[in-house]
Order: C-alpha cells, then sequence, then structure tokens
C-alpha cells in the first residue's frame, strides 16, 4: 500500500485548502483512511476517517464544520477540504489507511499501519 498526499501550502487564516491521499496497491474495500496531523513540539493527533465502504466518517471536535474528508473510489483517493482555517491549524497532515479498522479505534495513530508522507500546511494571522 502506498500513500501519496499533497495539496498543503501557505494560506492566510479564514482562507482554505483541500488535501488529497493518492492510494494505491490493492483493494481498499475494508480500509479506515483517516487524516492525522503534527505540529512542531506536539504529538500526532487525529484530524478526520472515514470508511472507504459506506462513507461513514468522523471528525476531531476541533474541525467540525471547518473539515469535510469525502474519497472517490474511482480514483483511489482521499480529500480533505479545510475551510475556515487559522493559524492552530498549522501542522504536517498526514493521510493514514488500514485495512478492516474497528471504529471505535479510528483516533489513534499506532492503529494505523501505512502512512503518506504528510504535506506541510501553514496558516498565517
Amino acid at each position: 500500500v502506498q500513500l501519496q498526499a499533497s495539496g498543503g501550502g501557505l494560506v492566510q487564516a479564514g482562507g482554505s485548502l483541500r488535501l488529497s491521499c493518492a492510494a494505491s496497491g490493492r483493494s481498499f474495500n475494508s480500509y479506515v483512511m483517516a487524516w492525522f496531523r503534527q505540529a512542531p513540539g506536539k504529538e500526532r493527533e487525529f484530524v478526520a476517517a472515514i470508511r472507504w465502504n459506506g462513507g461513514t466518517r468522523s471528525y476531531a471536535d476541533f474541525v467540525k464544520g471547518r473539515f469535510t474528508i469525502s474519497k472517490d473510489v474511482a480514483k483511489n483517493t482521499v480529500w480533505l477540504q479545510m475551510n475556515s482555517l487559522k493559524p492552530e491549524d498549522t501542522a504536517v497532515y498526514y493521510c493514514a489507511a488500514e485495512p478492516g479498522l474497528i471504529w471505535g479505534r479510528i483516533f489513534s495513530s499506532t492503529e494505523y499501519e501505512y502512512w503518506g508522507q504528510g504535506t506541510q500546511v501553514t496558516v498565517s494571522s
């Protein structure tokens, strides 16, 4: 499994970015796909997740109403639309994937075997 994250950049507060995670290597039918982020000096934290089958979604409280996770099965791609960005959203954003992950465990980075390389998001005030 290979994950390629892209779409990061520098944006002013209140702006928007869309991250993409291109997945390859196998069928992802049983997978949970997720986004995490890690700011300097902080632990990696859960942002959002989506089931490849069915599309069930979950979000961290600090992004609810601002971020949207979605998928394009035909393109094997997961998106993270980020609106109303804040300086505290500045971090490296990683996509992750895990087959058959129990939904209650989606919030822990240790549950995911496959990771993309990360893409930097910087929000200026």
